[in-house]
């Protein structure tokens, strides 16, 4: 985790950068935007893991050197953390941001209509969500604002936490768990997904992965796994610091697909 935050310094030297963007109203909803070279770019927006309780978009700005070196403007927001709020109310966070972001990331030499997300963790919950939201009910945007998911080691079933070191500070419920599981919200039509995780994560990460995997195919809807050779649950996300990783090289291949 120091090796990622000293890696995210030192992006944000050489990356020309526009840091803390607000995105909504809250001191905390704040975005780094790293623009394309070029205009018309695709929008890559990027949720930081830490169990929705710790880190901030500052130690994860090296996710944004692989893809913005491919021609890819990045996004990497800010949300509060629990206990501060709940879960949901990180959900309508990373909401706003992709909102904002639609609108505004012609600004930012991105292509509005070419706009994913991304997640590790904790985001990878998020980019779930963020999948099957219900953009033209309830934010008036194009049903396929978002055109696909990538979730790098997520969290799909929140019910087992609920029993672990995390509830003091995350505070579930059962309203929260059925809300707040990707597991639980699959939707009836959603963009793709692109799942990844590491080879050497626990057992639970891959059971969630495979489950989730499996119950959204099973809808209709389209999804793949991608297992990161000699990766755990915090290398998994480093690679996409490097243009030509295996990690980079996916991530381009399934954006140039949507």
């Amino acid at each position: 985790i120091e090796g990622m935050a000293a890696e995210s310094v030192r992006a944000r030297e050489e990356l020309d950068g526009v840091l803390d963007v607000a995105y909504g109203p809250t001191l905390d909803e704040t975005m780094d935007i790293f623009p394309a070279a070029r205009p018309g770019a695709p929008i890559l927006v990027f949720i930081h893991g830490g169990y929705w309780r710790s880190f901030s978009q500052k130690e994860f700005s090296l996710v944004a050197k692989g893809p913005v070196a491919r021609g890819i403007t990045v996004a990497v927001i800010n949300y509060s953390l629990c206990p501060k709020v709940t879960i949901p109310e990180i959900t309508r966070q990373s909401r706003a941001a992709v909102a904002w972001m639609h609108r505004e990331g012609l600004h930012y030499n991105g292509n509005p209509e070419r706009l994913f997300v991304c997640g590790h963790s904790a985001g990878g919950q998020q980019a779930a969500m963020l999948a099957a939201t219900d953009w033209a009910g309830e934010y008036g945007l194009p049903p396929d604002t978002i055109k696909g998911g990538v979730a790098i080691s997520g969290i799909f079933d929140l019910a087992p936490l609920i029993y672990s070191w995390l509830q003091p500070k995350l505070l579930l419920n059962h309203e929260i768990i059925r809300r707040e599981s990707p597991l639980f919200n699959i939707p009836s039509t959603a963009p793709p997904l692109l799942l990844s995780l590491g080879e050497n994560e626990s057992l639970e990460f891959h059971r969630q992965a495979a489950v989730f995997l499996d119950a959204w195919k099973a809808n209709g809807l389209e999804a793949q796994l991608l297992i990161q050779t000699g990766k755990n649950h915090i290398t998994s996300i480093e690679d996409l610091a490097q243009q030509d990783s295996s990690l980079c090289e996916a991530l381009v291949a399934f954006m140039d697909q949507g």
